[in-house]
Formats: structure tokens, sequence, C-alpha cells
């Protein structure tokens, strides 16, 4: 084999490269003097076993296991060599064995290039570490801080960042970076001279962080000892920085999406270098990823803002005046997560009767979307409740509604569809007692008796608003004067950190040990389940119940017969007597006197007359029948059809309400005080 190759000697002695050729018995067979040198071979090492000769253990392990190698860089002595192998095959007249060629090539002039890839490679990691740590979450000021943190002490020594006011709240930022906010400072120590955080800094505008803000460029004073203009902010201040040993500074925009949000600076003192060019790539390369997430923070907060502001205009400010019951709520907006607010909303809603109505609701989904959709469906639930439709029958209403709402936004393919929504509606009734709940896919309602038994009453789970087809079906409670119905949304119960089930007991062991007030009440479950920073809308309402007796509420059962009309007129005159209020006796036995003939002539059994004091005089008549007396106006040869155009005009309002078994005509009189 080595004949072979004797006839190129002279070209392999003449290449720059080592050139080593092993056979398959691991002899070295050729080496060129450039190989000798690189190796400091001995002068027989030619035709020796590999493992015989002295060289460097690596290259030698190298070459004995004839494994594959590609610019491997091994250090020999203060040389370094790459060296390349791969296998060779047999001569062309096959009559010889395999072996393999190694190169070895002379790569210590690429020292120093490697010290430089060295330090290129450690600021990359830098780099990569800091789009981990920095923008965690989607807060100005916390992100400003993240950036402040990762880059003492790996970069700087201090590292400030300061941002104008509009910022912060989210909207666009000043068109100058002559007064910013620091609102983050981080340093290796906390005596320096720099301005605290908190701190509202005017700068002038020959200032690098005002060249830097109005300029979008990154402004380097390697030589803070020169004085060479950015001291002219505050010259006291600055002599006293540079006498702190604060001799180098970066002054970077914080610039995304073509908006200058603020400027980040990095100060040196305790490394001796002064801030260089490649710092100030480096620097640039920090500021542009925490730059984005600023402004993701920013917006994020202008839209959360904005929700919140939208769906607080949506809710109730002031709860109406009614006596039914004694409300309390909470309302508290999502502080965290990446959704935002969300469409949460409750209502109390006064209906005729004395009655009132309690709504909870959420919609699927966060952000502007949700808060308005919330709102459309907060209006419908008014919208169908002025029609006194019994709890069931309007979720079946506003489950149609939120199908359409699906279809329309998904027809128009500019939003994203709604998925759905959950409500509650439950009516009170503070002469009978009774409450009646319907509910769709919403956490069923809680009762506190008046002696602290927590229930769940097991209102029937309907399907949530937006499925379509699916039947809902009420529930009707009977509730002991001073007992509390609590209505809530998903948010209080339900957390990253506990399931729903343990969210529910613990609202049960919370409200059984709460007593006092609804608003105490109120305000010691919102203590023992809401989270610091809730990710979700929570919305609770406590509704203690009150009743109207007999002081207040009498009822007659009226037969079929028109002499009853008399009676009926009687009992009431002697009622309102009683009330202090004689002097509603005449309108008002003039609106029953009509109705009550109605119901008889026009009507069906069992007729029910009510009388309600409450913050109006209420008059109420049912009857059998569900069909609905119309509003007209009567010709002059007409012998009837003016009594309810009579009562319309003594009665402040009046309307019918259907039930199970007939409808009810109800008016109300304003009350003298």
């Amino acid at each position: 084999m080595t004949r072979m190759y004797e006839h190129h000697d002279a070209v392999l002695h003449a290449v720059r490269e080592g050139v080593l050729i092993v056979d398959e018995d691991r002899r070295l067979v050729l080496v060129n003097d450039e190989a000798r040198r690189l190796l400091a071979l001995p002068p027989d090492a030619q035709g020796r076993p590999v493992c015989d000769i002295a060289m460097d253990p690596e290259i030698a392990r190298l070459l004995e296991s004839g494994r594959p190698a590609s610019d491997e860089v091994h250090a020999i002595g203060h040389q370094l060599v790459a060296v390349n192998q791969r296998a060779m095959g047999p001569p062309p007249d096959g009559s010889g064995p395999c072996g393999t060629v190694a190169t070895l090539r002379d790569t210590t002039e690429l020292r120093a290039l490697s010290g430089r890839a060295d330090i290129a490679q450690g600021r990359l990691r830098l780099v990569y570490d800091a789009g981990m740590r920095i923008g965690t979450t989607l807060d100005v000021v916390r992100t400003s801080q993240e950036l402040a943190d990762f880059a003492v002490p790996r970069f700087a020594d201090f590292v400030t960042v300061d941002l104008p006011d509009p910022v912060l709240s989210g909207d666009e930022p000043a068109e100058t970076g002559t007064d910013m906010r620091r609102i983050a400072f981080t340093g290796v120590r906390h005596d320096t001279p720099l301005y605290p955080s908190g701190r509202l800094i005017h700068f002038v505008s020959t200032t690098p962080q005002a060249v830097a803000y109005a300029r979008g460029k990154t402004v380097l004073e390697a030589d803070l000892a020169a004085f060479s203009g950015w001291q002219e902010q505050e010259p006291a201040r600055a002599r006293r920085l540079v006498g702190y040993g604060i001799h180098s500074m970066i002054a970077a925009p914080l610039r995304a999406r073509g908006v200058t949000m603020g400027v980040a600076t990095f100060w040196r003192s305790q490394r001796p270098e002064p801030f260089d060019d490649d710092d100030v790539s480096l620097a640039e390369e920090l500021v542009a990823r925490a730059a984005v997430n600023i402004d993701n923070a920013r917006r994020y907060t202008r839209e959360h803002s904005m929700a919140v502001a939208l769906q607080r205009s949506l809710l109730p400010r002031v709860l109406p005046e009614q006596t039914a019951l004694e409300v309390a709520y909470h309302y508290l907006p999502a502080q965290a997560g990446l959704g935002g607010v969300g469409g949460d909303w409750f209502d109390v809603i006064p209906l005729p009767g004395a009655r009132v109505a309690l709504v909870v609701g959420d919609v699927v989904g966060h952000g502007l979307h949700a808060a308005a959709t919330m709102g459309r469906l907060r209006t419908a639930v008014h919208n169908f409740a002025t029609l006194d439709l019994p709890p069931d029958e309007l979720l079946w209403h506003m489950d149609e509604l939120v199908s359409r709402i699906d279809q329309d936004e998904d027809t128009d393919g500019s939003v994203t569809a709604l998925t759905g929504a959950t409500c509650l509606y439950a009516i009170y009734d503070p002469t009978s007692r009774v409450c009646t709940v319907a509910r769709a896919g919403h956490l069923e309602p809680v009762i506190v008796h008046p002696d602290g038994e927590v229930e769940f009453p097991g209102v029937p789970a309907g399907p949530p608003l937006g499925l379509g087809g699916l039947p809902f079906e009420s529930s009707e409670l009977h509730l002991s004067e001073g007992s509390s119905l609590v209505l809530y949304t998903d948010g209080l119960v339900e957390d990253r950190h506990r399931d729903i089930d343990e969210g529910l007991d613990l609202l049960r062991r919370t409200l059984a040990g709460a007593g006092g007030s609804p608003e105490e009440t109120c305000r010691a479950v919102l203590d023992a389940l809401l989270p610091e920073r809730p990710r979700d809308d929570v919305a609770l309402v406590v509704a203690r119940t009150r009743v109207l007796d007999g002081n207040r509420a009498v009822t007659w059962d009226v037969p079929a017969d028109p002499s009853e009309v008399a009676r009926v007129r009687a009992e009431a005159a002697r009622t309102l007597e009683e009330w202090g209020l004689a002097e509603e006796a005449f309108t008002t036995e003039l609106i029953l006197s009509e109705l009550v003939t109605n119901a008889i002539r026009h009507a069906g059994e069992p007729i029910t007359v009510r009388l309600i004091r409450d913050r109006s005089l209420i008059c109420e008549v049912s009857d059998g029948s569900s069909t609905a007396p119309h509003l007209r106006r009567a010709t002059t040869t007409d012998e009837g059809g003016r009594g309810l155009f009579l009562v319309s005009q003594f009665a402040e309002r009046w309307g019918t309400r259907y039930t199970g078994s007939g409808k009810v005509i109800w008016t109300e009189q304003p009350l003298p005080w």
C-alpha cells in the first residue's frame, strides 16, 4: 500500500494541510511534512502502528478508531488543529486493503476569532433568556421592571425605565419625551444618586433620554466624566453620579410598531470598561424585545379599560327602589389573564304586584365583544321582563335571541361567533313568599334560611343559551321571611387552584357562618373565595326576603255573580280606611268595579281580587281565562267598551300577566306619601 502512494509524495508534502493515511491494521502508512509538524511526530513514525507512536492522545484515539470526523477541533499544545477523517476504499487495481485518510488544518490564527464567537454566543444566549423572562404578564409596569431586573448585573450595573404617563393608562404615548415617569429601577446598590422610581422627570431636550425618544435612536455616552452635555439635566446631580463611579451610559428608546413609548437607560459603574458599539447592539436587542411586550401590555390595558368602562356603563349603577328584597351586590372585573373582562352581569327588576326579578348571567368570552354582547342580553331581559313572562318562558326567548346573534355574526364573518351564555332568572313574590327560578346553564342559587341552614335547592339545570330547541324548567321555592337568596357567577367559585366542587363547598361553609346583613354576607364570601387577582369576572348578589303580611295585602275570592261587585267595592273601601287611604277609595272602587265586572262577564272562575299597599296601591284581579282584554275607544253608540279606558285614565299604570291557570289584570295608583 505504501508503494501505491510513493508517486504522490511530492504532491502530499507540498500541500498546506497535514495528511495521514492509516491502513486497516491501524498502521501509519503515509504522513506528510505538515502532519509531522502539527503532531510533532518522530522521524520513524511512518510504517509503525498508531498506538506505538508518541502523539496527542485524542488524535491517536481518533486515528485508531477510524471513525468519521468533520472539522473536530483539538488543542495540541498552543495550537488549535481541525481534524477531518473518512474511510478510504481499496486501490484501483483492488490489490490492497482498505484504510482511512485524515487531514489536519492549523486553526491557531482563528483563536481570537473563536473568542469573539464565544462572546457572540454568550450575547445570543442573553437575548434568548431575555425573551423568556421579559413580558410574563400583560402589565406595563411589571414588564418594564422585568427588563431592569434581567439586565442587572448581566449587562449593566443599573437600569432605569422611563415612560410617559399616557402609556401607563394604555393611551398613545406623548409626542416628546421631555416628561416621563420612572417606573422601573434596579441596581447593584441602593444608594445611587439616580432618580428613584415613581419620580416624574422633566428631561431637557439635550439629554440622551430626550434625544433617544425624539429620534428613535440609541444614544451612547461612553465617558460620562467628559460632561459632553448630558449633565445639563441637573449639573449638581451629574457630578454626584460621576463621583459615585457611574462612568458610562446607553439610552435606548422603547420602540415597537413604529411608536416610541419610553426610554430604557443602562448605566455602568463597577465594570471599568465603558459601553461600546457592541454593547449598544445588545442593548437594542434587549430593549426591542421588551418594547414589543410593553406595547402589548399597553394595548391590553387600553382594551381592558375600555371593556371595564363599557361593562360598568351597562350594569346597574344603583338598585331600583322596591320593598320585596333587601339586596346587596358586588361586581369585580377580571384583573389577570389574557382574556380581560368577561360578560358577567346581574340585575334587579321591579315587577307588577310588588314582585321583583333577580337576574345573573355570564357571556362566553372576554373583552369588548363579550361586554357589548352582555349589554344586548341585559337589555333583552329588561324588555322580556316588561311582558311579565314566567322565568322558563323568558329563558326560551333569550335562547332564541342568542341563537340569532350567533347566526348573524357567523354570517358576517367580521366577529368571532358567540358560542353561548348562561343565565339565571328568578321572580320573588313577597305576598306568597314564592320564588320562581329557572336557569340556563348557570350555577344554581344558594338559599340561606333564617336559622343559618344553607341549601342548594336543586333547581333543574337547563342548557346554556344559544343551543336552541331544548326546554327550560322552573322551580318554585317557598322562602321564609328573612331567607337569603345568593346568586353568583362561576368566577367566584372556580379558580385554577381549585375545582368548582371545592369552590361550592367553600361557598356553603362561608355562608353558614356569615350571618349579618346582605352587605356583610357579600364581604364575607368575597374575602373567603376571591383570589388576589381574579382571572374571571365575579358577580355576586345576596337578596334577603321580606314579606307583605295581612296588614299590607288582602285577598278576596269572588263568585261569578254580578251582585258580588258591590261587596268587593265595600270590602275595598273598608280596607283602605284601615290603611289610612280613604281618599283613594273612590278611584279604587271604580277600578275594581270595572275589572271585576269584566272578569265575571267575559272570563271564567276562579276570580280573585287582591289589594297590596306597597310603594303604590296595587289592585289585581285574576281569572281563569287566558284571553287578554284590549283597550279601545268606544263610539257614541256603543253600550260598553269604556271600562279599560276608564281604568287607564285613573291608574298610573296597568297591564296583564299570564299564569298557569289564567291571567291577572293589575293596576297601580300613586300614594300620597
